[in-house]
């Protein structure tokens, strides 16, 4: 026979009052909040899974954060390049406009005026910020101003590096979202692949108004030979008048230094407007030189492969300032406009590429934010199975327990109230 004292009967009965207590109260509170789980202890497997889906909800926001910085910089660079491509049109038109034999010194000069004012814009365009302060074409080197015009050199410098500004956009992607300008505007193919100017000495060559290339295999076995930076010859007159052209004319470069090698005669002619026609078959060019050379006067031939869109702009605006009342310097004028329509040209397509490329960096932000929605939607879906709460299921247990608390009080209360002493 068990013997139960009153003591150990009216401690079941508040321990049970307690547990019917603690269940309503956690069927209210998961009423209350809406979920299911209120502490990891209710489901340790349920809980772990929404620990990772709380982890990845993150990532997404991190990677949807990124897309929407990505599209404004990169919406930011398509309309720049769009305003450098309206600048090249319009310097396009001047150049066209320029060809017009009927347009003398003074309507040359206006066209230069313009050309000088589309630099500075174009200049400002290339320079230009992002939201943040930085240069968007600089690179990497975002603080760094990429372009400035070094006056020792007469020309535009690019002060950046060839780097791209990346972001992350999935666990394994990244996205370019800006491009350095050396790329974009510098690095445009020259047409004629060198430079020609004026040597030293040089007292009777008043310009050199056509420059052709002929044949490209020519020029790079030539060039490619060459020792040294940068890779340059010259050619050097002599007059001799006992041949047709009036002059010898020698090619000096590194591995032929002075006095060179003779060019044949048949190479050297005057044209119809007395300029001479040197036809250079080492290097596979011929140029059409005004004026008239002096013994010894040189033209430099430099090889350059690429010339900046700032350069070609300001070249235009110098052709165009140095349009003269010589034929000479008419023909040099023509062939300097000439040429800069095609270098503009060349610097256009560089420009649509790019633009092209952000064009589909941009699709890539659309596709990838898309994506990443509908992984969050989903992620949304699975957290809300796991720990959202049945309201119908919760409603009704929380009246069953309900029940059972109030039937534990008032059994709690009936047996406390049974003891010996109510038999006396």
């Amino acid at each position: 026979m068990m013997r139960i004292s009153s003591i150990q009967a009216y401690n079941n009965g508040v321990s049970g009052i307690q547990n019917n207590y603690s269940n309503v109260t956690r069927t209210q509170e998961q009423i209350s909040s809406g979920k299911r789980l209120l502490t990891p202890a209710d489901d340790p497997v349920a809980s772990t899974r929404l620990l990772q889906l709380s982890q990845e909800r993150g990532r997404l926001d991190e990677y949807l954060s990124n897309l929407d910085a990505a599209e404004g910089s990169l919406q930011n660079e398509e309309s720049i390049l769009n305003s450098v491509e309206n600048i090249i049109f319009r310097l396009q038109e001047i150049a066209v406009q320029a060809g017009d034999g009927a347009q003398d010194a003074t309507d040359k000069e206006a066209l230069a005026i313009e050309v000088e004012e589309r630099l500075d814009e174009m200049l400002d365009l290339l320079n230009s910020r992002n939201s943040r302060g930085e240069y968007i074409f600089g690179g990497n080197q975002g603080k760094q101003e990429p372009f400035s015009f070094d006056p020792v050199s007469n020309s535009f410098v690019y002060n950046g590096d060839e780097g791209q500004r990346e972001v992350q956009i999935a666990s394994s992607s990244y996205l370019p979202i800006t491009d350095n300008g050396k790329e974009i505007f510098a690095d445009v193919p020259n047409e004629t692949r060198v430079l020609v100017s004026q040597g030293t000495p040089n007292s009777g060559v008043s310009g050199v108004n056509k420059v052709e290339l002929l044949d490209s295999a020519q020029f790079d076995a030539y060039f490619d030979t060459l020792v040294g930076q940068p890779q340059q010859a010259s050619l050097s007159f002599t007059p001799n008048p006992l041949i047709p052209s009036g002059y010898d004319v020698f090619l000096i470069d590194a591995n032929n230094p002075a006095p060179g090698v003779a060019l044949p005669a048949g190479d050297v002619v005057l044209n119809t407007d007395g300029d001479l026609e040197i036809t250079i078959a080492a290097m596979g060019e011929k140029l059409t030189v005004a004026g008239s050379p002096a013994a010894g006067d040189q033209i430099d031939i430099t090889r350059q492969e690429k010339i900046g869109l700032l350069d070609t702009t300001k070249m235009l605006a110098d052709t165009l300032r140095g349009y003269g009342t010589s034929v000479e310097r008419q023909a040099a004028t023509d062939y300097g406009v000439g040429l800069a329509l095609q270098n503009l040209s060349n610097g256009l397509g560089s420009v649509l590429e790019v633009r092209t490329e952000v064009g589909a960096r941009l699709n890539v932000v659309d596709s990838t934010r898309t994506s990443h929605e509908d992984v969050k939607l989903i992620n949304q879906s699975l957290q809300s199975d796991l720990e959202d709460l049945d309201y119908a299921e919760a409603l009704s247990r929380l009246s069953f327990q309900s029940v059972i608390l109030e039937a534990a009080q008032q059994s709690f209360v009936k047996i406390s109230g049974l003891n010996l002493f109510s038999r006396l």
